[in-house]
């Protein structure tokens, strides 16, 4: 039975990039995913996409507050 040798995992001081950076790409795709999803059920529900957009971005808010410690 052949044995795999454990790959090395490369400690974060040797790190070519940021977790920010590896990680940014990912968020960018994911956010624009869910704000699609989000924007198109509101839409289908029958919500302007100007009041839409407006009350994710309310949302968006509130939750980076939240995150922040602080309240609105």
């Amino acid at each position: 039975m052949p044995t795999v040798s454990p790959t090395p995992i490369t400690p974060p001081d040797e790190h070519v990039v940021t977790a920010q950076e590896a990680l940014e790409s990912l968020y960018e795709r994911l956010e624009l995913h869910t704000e699609t999803t989000v924007l198109s059920a509101a839409m289908e529900a029958g919500w302007p996409a100007d009041e839409a957009t407006k009350a994710l971005a309310a949302l968006r808010l509130q939750d980076a507050l939240n995150i922040l410690g602080r309240e609105n």
